[in-house]
């Protein structure tokens, strides 16, 4: 066989001279600056053993998938990111998406939620309801539940500081509903250290934001089971400006972190391991997207299985949710997204991805209309029932371009790893600026290549056309606001006001020492403290989190 690889490579040699000497052909990189052959044969995956590196779906190192039967018997969860405006109008929109065919929930919130405060703080004015839905305490969440099937639905929230809060309000809710939190299912982002780098809804400081996950871990492996206890976020980096390689690398190192953490308060790693989730981003580069899937499947697997010495099979899967790439959509030509958010769906799929949400076409204008949100779904169902590619699992495997990009993505991702382990992990990287500093420079570097015209950008730098916007847009009232904050004034008169005051107490005594913070936090949510009051009374112990601007 060795004969036989340096054969084909000498002939692959001479076929590239005698065809190009005279046409040359200018570089081609990938968006991770992988340099890209104009041909790739058996001598580029020479280092591939198919049993130890590829090997079959649902076993070790789950390169081709972690369910054995993959789409075969299961689609994927189709879960469009949704809400806006107040609790009813959210309702409204996910009794509508669940109608269409969706199968599963994902909750936006707007800014003032995410960062906690309620709704009448100062700093609220004018971003209620804008980027998400409000919730300023438990009634909210009633009413944004209200009627749906807790027991037969997954939930996702797109929730980091204020986490153990939010869900404290879904298992309360669930709870009125009368679902046992055995049944929840559904997902926590939790996700506070990318948090730091790139979106900055962070509030408290690194160590007690650690002390709240765990607490999450523990809380749910004994009452919430089938809750995904954290959903490790790579997505806003790549949003932010990192490559296809840094995405897997940074969201690594930082669950690596969240590991530790978890063992360090006394689990073990199969207690929560196994209820780890993922969201990616999904990008333009067709064939880079799916090696970064494949290949952040098997660097997974060992991580768990090497370093951490994980037992359960279960606690090696990658199990992801994939939301198509917001900020590759455009303002200009907007219809054309459609297309985009098609191709970057289906590397998606034949990456084999669990859970899928499809950015909305109009999203380079504004928060998602209807229309949009349902021709979304539109995009994942066409793939799922006509497209044919549910067929066979993993279906360009073999291929020699993305076998070779599989192991070569995995390759750069380790050694950035090790980098980031060198410095001391993923806090020490992110105080020194070393991540922000890295995906800075790759924003920087794709801004300039779009700029100079290297990169195409259809309808922004070729093939514009001078078009006024004709569609529809979503347009959120000022009155949201007005009733939001009329809804939280009476819902803070109908209360017990001492019985609140005395929960905040408790939790602050039990925030104290070292007691799980879980327990309090939902019977504070119980009475309908407010999400900024609890927030609070944790910044009056834990401090808040400064950030620091790198040049």
């Amino acid at each position: 066989m060795t004969n036989q690889f340096e054969e084909i490579k000498k002939e692959k040699e001479f076929w590239k001279k005698k065809t190009f000497e005279k046409r040359p052909l200018k570089k081609v990189k990938t968006d991770s600056q992988i340099e890209v052959d104009v041909l790739y044969t058996p001598e580029n995956v020479t280092e591939v053993d198919y049993l130890k590196d590829i090997g079959f779906p649902g076993q070790y190192p789950f390169t081709r998938g972690v369910q054995p039967t993959m789409y075969r018997e299961r689609i994927w969860t189709m879960r469009q990111y949704s809400g806006f405006g107040t609790a009813e109008e959210t309702n409204r929109r996910f009794n509508y998406l669940l109608g269409q065919g969706q199968t599963g929930l994902s909750i936006a919130f707007d800014l003032p939620t995410q960062i906690g405060y309620d709704s009448d703080h100062e700093l609220a004015q004018g971003e209620v309801g804008q980027v998400g839905v409000a919730v300023d305490t438990l009634a909210d969440m009633e009413t944004i539940l209200e009627g749906l099937p807790l027991d037969q639905i997954s939930t996702s929230m797109t929730i980091n500081a204020p986490a153990a809060i939010l869900l404290a309000m879904y298992i309360a809710t669930a709870e009125k509903q009368g679902v046992p939190s055995e049944k929840l299912q559904g997902t926590i982002q939790n996700d506070i250290l990318k948090e730091y780098t790139v979106r900055g809804t962070y509030i408290f400081p690194i160590k007690p934001s650690l002390r709240l996950i765990t607490d999450i871990f523990s809380y749910c492996s004994k009452h919430v089971p089938r809750w995904n206890t954290i959903n490790v976020a790579s997505y806003h980096m790549r949003e932010a400006g990192c490559d296809a390689v840094q995405e897997i690398a940074f969201s690594f190192s930082n669950a690596i972190v969240y590991v530790e953490a978890g063992i360090k308060a006394g689990l073990d790693v199969d207690e929560f391991a196994p209820r780890i989730s993922w969201i990616f981003n999904c990008y333009n580069n067709l064939f880079e997207e799916v090696a970064k899937f494949r290949a952040a499947r098997r660097l997974w697997a060992k991580i768990m299985k090497e370093r951490f010495k994980a037992k359960d099979p279960r606690s090696w899967m990658f199990r992801a949710h994939i939301q198509t790439g917001g900020s590759t959509l455009t303002a200009q030509q907007p219809l054309i997204n459609i297309s985009r958010t098609t191709y970057q769906t289906l590397a998606a799929v034949l990456g084999g991805m669990q859970s899928i949400a499809v950015s909305s076409y109009d999203e380079g204008l504004c928060i998602p209309t209807e229309e949009s949100a349902m021709v979304s779904l539109r995009i994942q169902q066409l793939l799922a029932y006509e497209s044919g590619v549910t067929g066979t699992i993993d279906p360009l495997a073999g291929s020699y371009y993305v076998e070779y990009l599989t192991s070569e993505i995995e390759k750069r991702a380790i050694h950035y790893i090790d980098e980031i382990d060198e410095m001391g992990g993923a806090p020490a990287a992110i105080e020194s600026g070393y991540i922000q500093k890295e995906i800075q420079e790759g924003a920087y570097r794709y801004q300039k290549e779009i700029e100079s015209g290297e990169r195409a950008l259809i309808g922004v730098n070729r093939f514009k056309v001078d078009e006024p916007v004709s569609m529809k847009l979503q347009r959120l009232d000022p009155q949201i606001e007005r009733d939001q904050l009329e809804k939280l004034r009476k819902t803070k008169a109908a209360r017990d006001n001492v019985k609140v005051n005395s929960l905040l107490r408790k939790l602050k005594e039990a925030a104290q020492g070292d007691a799980n913070l879980m327990y309090p936090i939902i019977e504070t949510v119980k009475a309908y403290a407010t999400l900024g009051e609890i927030c609070n009374t944790l910044r009056e112990l834990f401090g808040e989190y400064k950030g620091t601007t790198f040049i």
